[in-house]
């Protein structure tokens, strides 16, 4: 459903069950058929779920806004307001991950738990390493200046979704539906403005990132990683960001553990949210 939070802006969300909330925020280039093994354990845990589409991701939420991520986490926020969930857990994806962290910094009153999943905000250096054949390409092509990436990519998007999908996941590459959902989703001209506003917001986002986690927040976080992902980077990252850290990695994951271990994350998120 479309949630209208003010000045033009609705924010797309599902809000499935009752009990305590956990709010799941995707990143990109997927849509919330990530959260697709982790929704109904959690439902059968006895937890009310919000899957949330931040502004710029995927095509559901509208508004013209920044694409700033502590804009983002604001509208985010405003969002949970607006259906009235107070208090609650947050799993944030890539993007999503900044998101999070941005939401929990900005109202810690109101984060009962972090977890981050496959997620380095900028802005929090790193020494561990990520896995070889992990794609880095991406982000030097999207913050090309002004004019550039749009005239490379401009009816190519879908092939540089496509590539980047297929690059990022493990050995058995991702479910061949939902592969083919997040193209459709990403994959069109309509979508290359906000791809490249998300990614050309990281030195604003650094910045935020670095003001956020000045001091340690002070919910446990959990850290979810794939060997053939962001592997030991996302454990070290959110260290500096919450005092009482947690880990998974699953070893058969790259950059999407919910979707290619289930298993190992939802073996680790359920105990996590229960002793929170």
């Amino acid at each position: 459903m479309l949630v209208p939070i003010g000045a033009g802006t609705s924010i797309d969300l599902t809000d499935t069950g009752r009990g305590p909330a956990v709010v799941l925020l995707h990143g990109w280039p997927v849509t919330a058929v990530h959260w697709r093994h982790v929704v109904p354990v959690l439902l059968r845990a006895g937890y009310r779920t919000v899957e949330v589409q931040a502004r710029g991701l995927g095509s559901g939420s509208t508004g013209r806004g920044d694409h700033a991520k502590a804009t983002l986490a604001r509208e985010v926020l405003a969002a949970l307001d607006a259906i009235g969930v107070r208090r609650f857990a947050v799993v944030g994806h890539d993007v999503g991950a900044t998101i999070a962290l941005l939401m929990a910094a900005e109202q810690p009153g109101r984060v009962a738990a972090l977890a981050v999943e496959e997620g380095v905000p900028p802005g929090i250096r790193v020494e561990a390493a990520e896995a070889e054949t992990y794609p880095s390409w991406h982000r030097p092509l999207f913050t090309a200046p002004q004019g550039v990436a749009e005239r490379l990519l401009a009816g190519r998007l879908d092939a540089t979704v496509d590539a980047y999908l297929g690059g990022s996941a493990g050995p058995a590459g991702l479910d061949f539906g939902a592969h083919v959902e997040y193209m459709s989703a990403y994959g069109s001209d309509e979508g290359l403005a906000a791809t490249l506003a998300l990614y050309r917001a990281e030195d604003v986002d650094a910045l935020a990132v670095r003001r956020a986690t000045r001091h340690r927040l002070p919910m446990p976080g959990l850290a979810i990683a794939g060997t053939h992902g962001r592997a030991g980077q996302v454990a070290e990252a959110l260290s500096h960001a919450v005092g009482r850290l947690h880990q998974v990695t699953a070893s058969s994951a790259g950059h999407y553990p919910a979707e290619e271990a289930p298993d190992a994350v939802n073996g680790a998120l359920i105990p996590f949210l229960r002793a929170a």
